[in-house]
């Protein structure tokens, strides 16, 4: 089950023409689709482009209603390749997934996609993970478009500019016979806003016309002499193609402002960022006015020689905002004006930082030295600005030096914990091992306290990323992946690579029952049942049908001591070939989801319901915790010491116990205290309940002499 059901929200995908259309940039990329024409949709899901395959899957009626194809892909070159069927005949299709690292996957079937070029139009919806909030390497997909030449589409971050990208860019690809990518950013996924809808298109030409009436053109096969051909092809035909097409639809947008002699040169995505900064310095009203010209690029490439030379004429400077590097659109800008003999100067990362996210901070403070340095009449000097300025670097001083860094972790109850914990032990009996870590909720191990991982190489690639480390006589290595992973690319490049290279190492498989990482879809292995995908494909069964021998299940992770067994086992066995321990729970935030409404709606019905829940043992917690230090768990803390005489912090479990008994099953693994109890909290209780409680306490309070007094 994917975190967040869309099951409601997809009913606004019906809305017809001249109606208002209120929502989600998600929900509205998809209605900008359907009101395209689209013939089929692929996807691989991945932050922040996630929620548009679930969209996809929740409006699956829909779809079907209007002939449209949406595949959930195992990856993000299949996703792409899908795009094929756009080569041959009149089909829109589109492909979304997370970039860069989604770029870097499907880059050889979106260099042949390129190549051969396209009838129909082909969408490559991009969901621009950069910034302080990504979890990837920073860099930009912009490089992948220039080098397949694939058209780039940056629109300003609200619902009107993001459909008609949509809307235009199918106009664009098929116009110039072309793909083209359309970035999205984080903020652009889940903006609320408006517009004004049209009706959903049936595709004219249909999946089943193609396949009645197949076709095939060996001019766009990729193979020389063919291949030379589509190189010329793109420099000579396509790109005039796209240059004119983007000219004469005016994708995109010049704003004037009173201030001519200097302009904004910015990618259309970070419109909202740039106003934002001008109107801080008084540059720009709330309106979104502004005093400085502003040259939006909605399409960051090709760049539009003609265009910019317009608005650059007579200008003495223009500042370019282009948030990360390398500073592709400067170099082109620079070259263009230099070409055309205009003399303005070209600021960009001189006044803006080369790497980083642009907050509105960076952006206001780089606006403010481009305007310094050219129209400082511009900036009007208010009473207070600087001492505002001061107090504020003061309370960010404060705030760095005070708060406390909280590196991410796993979440409680989380079944991928006690692995770890489990490695934990047997590294105190067999030594510290080489660990090759993966995409994932298991990276989370890399930072305390389990502090497990050396490095991470991509998606399914942790036991391909280990396979140098295989020496005759030395350690083995230990690498992990997760479900989500194995079914993305390591069943072949980790599993199959260590079978036919005859690797003595060892991969750990979290499999939790789903994608967990990227919001919980289903993969082949899940064991809940899908009316739309096939699961309940065993991933022993997959390893063992590949070539591996040595294989053990576990299927509950939180049996710590079973796992260090299993472990302990894998290090030392006698056994050659590859070794592969499943280990098998399924994700707490999943269980809760799907449990806590059912438990809820019990309660409410007026039935017995029970919880488990976890707790320590004041007076015999002995102040060490090295249960602690073993779990993470987040709802384990400190607390005072009830005993006046000592003064060490006792272990308190919080209310975000969500009964996994994890920290119970390291204190016995790892022969801790036995200070932890299980408690079971009912809800509607039945007599018997109450009985067993009376009768509990008084015997409780009989053994302890009468201190505890029954209720």
């Amino acid at each position: 089950m994917a975190e967040r059901s869309f099951k409601k929200e997809v009913e606004k995908l019906r809305l017809g023409a001249g109606q208002e259309f209120r929502g989600e940039g998600i929900l509205a990329v998809t209605k900008a689709l359907l009101q395209s024409g689209v013939s089929y949709v692929s996807g691989y899901q991945g932050a922040p482009i996630s929620h548009l395959v679930d969209v996809l899957a929740d409006a699956s009626d829909i779809l079907a209603e209007l002939g449209v194809r949406f595949e959930a892909s195992a990856n993000e070159a299949a996703a792409t390749a899908t795009l094929g069927a756009s080569i041959n005949y009149p089909l829109r299709g589109a492909a979304t997934f997370k970039g860069p690292v989604g770029v870097n996957v499907a880059s050889d079937a979106l260099a042949n996609l390129a190549s051969a070029g396209v009838r129909g139009g082909a969408l490559v919806i991009v969901g621009e993970d950069y910034g302080e909030g990504s979890s990837i390497m920073q860099e930009r997909s912009h490089a992948f478009a220039l080098k397949s030449q694939v058209w780039l589409l940056d629109p300003r971050p609200d619902l009107p500019s993001i459909v008609r990208a949509v809307e235009k860019g199918f106009e664009l690809s098929e116009a110039s016979a072309t793909p083209v990518m359309l970035l999205l950013r984080i903020r652009a996924c889940h903006v609320y806003g408006s517009f004004v809808a049209r009706d959903n298109l049936r595709p004219a030409f249909g999946l089943k016309d193609a396949l009645d009436r197949p076709q095939r053109a060996l001019e766009r096969v990729v193979l020389p002499p063919a291949s030379y051909v589509q190189e010329r092809e793109k420099v000579e035909q396509r790109w005039p193609a796209a240059v004119r097409f983007v000219e004469e639809q005016r994708l995109n947008e010049m704003f004037p402002g009173e201030a001519d002699d200097i302009g904004i040169v910015l990618q259309g995505g970070m419109y909202n960022t740039t106003l934002r900064a001008l109107e801080l310095l008084g540059l720009a009203d709330v309106y979104g006015s502004s005093r400085v010209p502003l040259y939006v690029l909605n399409v960051t490439y090709p760049l539009v020689d003609g265009e910019l030379g317009r608005f650059c004429a007579g200008k003495k400077a223009i500042l370019i905002v282009e948030e990360g590097q390398p500073d592709f659109i400067e170099q082109a800008v620079n070259a263009m004006l230099r070409r055309a003999d205009i003399q303005t100067r070209v600021e960009g990362k001189g006044m803006l930082p080369m790497a980083g996210e642009y907050t509105g901070g960076v952006v206001r403070e780089g606006l403010r030295r481009f305007v310094e340095a050219h129209r400082p009449d511009l900036l009007e000097r208010r009473a207070g600005d600087a001492r505002a300025a001061q107090r504020l670097a003061e309370a960010q001083k404060t705030a760095s030096a005070n708060v406390h860094g909280r590196p991410p972790s796993f979440c409680t109850g989380c079944p991928e914990r006690p692995i770890f914990a489990a490695m934990k032990l047997v590294e105190r009996e067999l030594g510290p091992h080489h660990v090759s870590g993966d995409i994932g909720c298991h990276l989370f191990s890399v930072f305390p306290p389990f502090n497990i991982g050396a490095s991470t190489l991509g998606y399914g690639l942790g036991a391909a990323s280990a396979a140098a480390l295989d020496a005759p006589g030395g350690r083995r290595a230990i690498a992990m992946v997760g479900d989500g992973g194995f079914w993305h690319n390591g069943l072949a490049s980790s599993v199959g690579n260590a079978v036919f290279n005859k690797s003595d190492n060892v991969l750990v498989v979290v499999d939790n029952g789903y994608s967990a990482a990227t919001g919980g879809q289903d993969v082949p292995s899940s064991k809940a049942d899908n009316a739309l995908r096939a699961t309940r494909n065993p991933i022993e069964r997959a390893v063992r049908g590949i070539g591996v021998d040595w294989v053990r299940t576990l299927t509950r992770t939180y049996d710590v001591a079973a796992m260090r067994d299993a472990l302990k086992e894998a290090l030392t066995t006698e056994a050659k070939g590859p070794k592969v321990v499943i280990a098998q729970s399924e994700c707490m935030l999943n269980r809760q989801r799907r449990e806590r409404p059912q438990m809820r709606a019990r309660a409410e019905a007026g039935e017995r319901v029970v919880r488990e829940r976890f707790g320590v043992d004041a007076d015999t917690c002995t102040g060490d915790h090295s249960c602690i230090r073993l779990s993470g768990c987040p709802s384990l803390t400190l607390a005072p010491n009830p005993d006046k005489l000592r003064r060490e912090p006792v272990t308190k479990v919080v209310d975000s116990c969500v009964g996994c008994g994890l920290c119970g099953e390291v204190a016995h693994a790892a022969a801790l205290c036995p200070s932890f109890y299980r408690a079971s909290v009912v809800t509607n209780p039945t007599a018997w309940d109450r009985f067993k409680a009376r009768l509990n306490a008084a015997l409780i309070g009989w053994l302890q002499g009468g201190s505890a007094v029954p209720t």
